[in-house]
């Protein structure tokens, strides 16, 4: 494992790091400790020290887990969470200081830990960003001890640029793929400025960029990539990246073609992101204890060679970039 600093939190943190939010099986198939406990495990004991979780995955059950698992290991393992999406209808009037306090004091009891080493607001609406006093209710909560650092997690790169005007936001979770490049124009040297951390989100784009779907690849009821691929139900970016399903195949299987010996393009998707100095992590997620170890075999790979990147990148110009590079 290598070992990024996460900005001006000054913590030195896996850059192949954990998303938790299928932790404890598949998307829409319930919930199942000892899967969660066991993938947790497994990405801990090879590495990983930073897990990144949030109050709505698995309705808290997933923190849960995390605190669990946490809480019964000897090492420091930096633990990152979310509020804001409790919040029904989640629109800008139901941000308010007592509803945001009470969710970090709720995910405190849930993972039964004394302080968060970092809280951030779960993509809140954009009218949020320009409320100070939204931003101060967390210096607030730092005085008393509850948390260590505030970052945001954001849709779009114009709420990523309106957070870090914030003097005590000190992170940025942003989408950022092969297939979402839009981050790494001018939000990514706004940041350096600032010496914020860059958590990098959906990663595969949904398990797109894994190469392992097809034309007849079916998805649960339940999992947000068979009913959320026109924004039925929160923003499109978050499945596929707001990516057509079938362009994306296509743009899929040019990547293929570039490196036919590799059965999983996974780890080679998650290299990809690694070449950018300005990621502090990565937090592909993962339903089983192999998805964990398919992410760790970014270690395995010969380093993409300057020639290779050009090359994935031009898929992204002439494939995903025309549809959809100005929307995020």
């Amino acid at each position: 494992m290598n070992y990024r600093k996460l900005g001006k939190t000054n913590f030195n943190i896996s850059e192949i790091s954990l998303g938790t939010w299928q932790v404890g099986g598949k998307w829409g198939s319930g919930f199942n400790d000892k899967t969660a406990d066991e993938l947790i495990n497994t990405a801990i004991d090879n590495g990983v020290n930073f897990i990144d979780t949030a109050d709505v995955y698995e309705n808290g059950l997933s923190e849960t887990a995390v605190g669990r698992v946490v809480r019964s290991r000897s090492e420091r393992i930096y633990v990152a969470t979310k509020c804001g999406r409790h919040i029904n209808p989640h629109v800008n009037e139901g941000y308010q200081l007592k509803v945001l306090q009470k969710y970090v004091e709720d995910s405190l009891k849930r993972m039964k830990l004394e302080t968060l080493d970092l809280i951030q607001l779960h993509c809140p609406p954009t009218e949020v960003f320009y409320r100070p006093e939204i931003f101060e209710l967390f210096d607030r909560l730092k005085d008393q001890g509850k948390i260590l650092n505030l970052g945001v997690s954001v849709e779009k790169v114009e709420e990523a640029l309106k957070a870090i005007e914030y003097s005590n936001v000190t992170t940025v979770q942003i989408i950022f793929n092969l297939f979402r490049q839009r981050p790494s124009e001018l939000f990514f040297s706004e940041a350096r400025k600032k010496d914020i951390g860059i958590i990098a989100r959906v990663p595969l784009a949904s398990g797109l960029l894994t190469g392992k779907f097809d034309a007849k690849t079916t998805f649960d009821a339940q999992d947000h990539r068979n009913f959320n691929r026109n924004g039925d139900a929160f923003d499109k970016g978050e499945t596929f990246s707001g990516i057509d399903y079938n362009l994306g195949l296509e743009a899929v299987e040019k990547l293929k073609a570039l490196f036919p010996e590799t059965a999983n393009l996974a780890p080679i998707a998650l290299q990809w992101i690694l070449s950018f100095k300005d990621i502090s992590c990565i937090i592909p997620g993962a339903s089983t204890a192999n998805h964990v170890m398919s992410n760790l075999s970014v270690y395995d790979l010969p380093k993409l060679t300057p020639e290779k990147i050009e090359a994935m990148n031009n898929i992204y110009e002439e494939y995903v970039k025309p549809s959809v590079h100005q929307l995020w």
